[in-house]
């Protein structure tokens, strides 16, 4: 019943690299959310859903708001970042320890102008989650700066938390669940993601491809799944990985395939922990050039808005 529910969307917002992802993969308990090192990791929009008794909380991850976004893909990244904060019933804005940036600023305008008036009814709460306070060398930093940022704006709460290593995302959750309207679930209890296992899968090929060569190559690369379909007890799966330039090819491919090898066995054992059945993977590398500028090309690969 809806009086004894509890039912609402969260929208996990922040500049790029900040943990989002990290943040909510450890919450629900699994990866959902591909992660690296690199900057503006996640593309898309994806909804993380936890259910616990009579609580559901329908996370979303966004890709990192940034400030020069010069090529389509990047506006596509900073559209689906801003329209996820409407239309939910909180705000996590994640920072990354006692850093704060331009980005961090716009993030924050970003998330004003969108929280200020809620359907014209009342302001979405903002909580703030101050995270990798794990990796801060000088620990007497952490607490002036808890007083700058709260003085930046009219938060709910300012967390410090380490989503790596669970510090306080039990009293995030505890936060978030507070502010949650009472509603009946809008999810089955079991269900962790909206998103498809063809989606799930081009998304393991690219985190590999991103932890990998992370440093090599830059974000134009994407993963189109070709073919998915399930035989005799095994998941046969073709991704086909599109590049811009034949150097960037050769360089995902190594001498004598020894790198798309590589990336294929790790996207592959991912792959079978998620789907809980052998995978047969099979990789390709395309050049499409200009993909990542041309919005046309980025519908026909699965991006919008």
């Amino acid at each position: 019943m809806a009086d004894s529910q509890r039912c609402g969307y969260v929208a996990i917002v922040g500049r790029p690299n900040v943990g989002k992802s990290t943040l909510l993969n450890h919450i629900l308990g699994q990866k959902i959310s591909i992660t690296s090192r690199k900057p503006q990791t996640t593309r898309h929009r994806v909804l993380g859903i936890k259910t616990e008794g009579d609580t559901q909380v329908i996370f979303v991850d966004t890709p990192g708001l940034h400030k020069r976004a010069t090529k389509a893909i990047n506006r596509y990244m900073n559209r689906a970042a801003s329209s996820a904060i409407r239309d939910v019933d909180v705000v996590v804005m994640v920072v990354d320890r006692t850093a704060w940036t331009e980005e961090d600023e716009l993030v924050l305008e970003e998330v004003q102008a969108v929280s200020g008036d809620h359907a014209g009814d009342h302001r979405i709460p903002v909580i703030l989650a101050v995270n990798k306070v794990d990796l801060l060398e000088t620990k007497s930093d952490l607490l002036p700066h808890l007083q700058f940022l709260s003085e930046r704006a009219d938060f709910k709460a300012v967390l410090p938390i380490s989503a790596l290593n669970q510090h306080n995302v039990d009293e995030l959750e505890a936060c978030i669940e507070e502010e949650l309207p009472e509603s009946t679930h809008f999810f089955p209890e079991d269900q962790v993601t909206d998103r498809s296992q063809r989606f799930m899968a081009a998304e393991m090929v690219r985190e590999k491809i991103m932890r990998q060569l992370g440093d090599e190559l830059p974000y134009a690369i994407t993963v189109e799944i070709e073919e998915f379909k399930k035989q005799d007890a095994v998941l046969h799966i073709a991704a086909l990985i599109h590049v811009e330039r034949d150097g960037q090819k050769r360089i995902i491919i190594g001498k004598g395939g020894s790198r798309l090898r590589s990336i294929g066995a790790e996207a592959r054992q991912d792959m079978e922990a998620l789907f809980e059945s052998k995978v047969m993977l099979r990789l390709w590398v395309k050049v499409k050039s200009g993909w990542s500028d041309d919005e046309r090309a980025l519908r026909s690969l699965g991006y919008d808005d």
